[in-house]
């Protein structure tokens, strides 16, 4: 009978790690700093309570997400792991509204005044489409041309549609 190793847990903890030992599968002796990064910030004993609980599939994707969890918390204990959740979100809001801004500029390219290929257009509703395009909401503060108080090319195409 060979002598089993302990696992980081157990070694962690000076105890002797037996054969039905929770951590063992999910904390391996060649890599201490797993369990003592979850240790610190969840406790050995929440931690077991945890992963009896969770059904045995998915025992090791929850060691991994405490993991990350936990190394988040230690290098920024006051935001953890949401910081970058909202790192992502700020990323995900920028792409949205550029993508938004570059199919806009499709749009107008496609057809510069905004109509309709209906000949038979509303002119309030017209109206309401180049008020919409062309107001404050959609310029870019790093273009000078869209800047407020900045003459805008596009301003002309406006006033000579809506003088026609």
């Amino acid at each position: 009978m060979g002598a089993r190793s302990r696992c980081a847990a157990c070694k962690y903890l000076r105890k002797r790690c037996l054969s039905y030992c929770i951590f063992s599968p999910y904390f391996p002796s060649n890599d201490p700093r797993r369990f003592e990064s979850v240790h610190k910030i969840y406790g050995a004993s929440n931690v077991a309570r945890m992963l009896q609980r969770i059904p045995e599939k998915q025992r090791e994707q929850a060691v991994d997400s405490l993991y990350f969890e936990a190394q988040c918390r230690i290098e920024d204990p006051v935001y953890g792991c949401v910081k970058i959740i909202y790192q992502l979100q700020q990323e995900i809001n920028t792409a949205q509204s550029q993508l938004t801004k570059i199919q806009a500029q499709i749009a107008l390219i496609a057809n510069p005044y905004g109509l309709a290929q209906d000949p038979e257009i509303d002119p309030v509703q017209l109206s309401d489409l180049v008020d919409s395009f062309f107001s404050e909401r959609h310029y870019d503060e790093y273009d000078p041309y869209e800047r407020p108080g900045f003459p805008n090319p596009w301003y002309w195409a406006k006033v000579e549609l809506l003088d026609s």
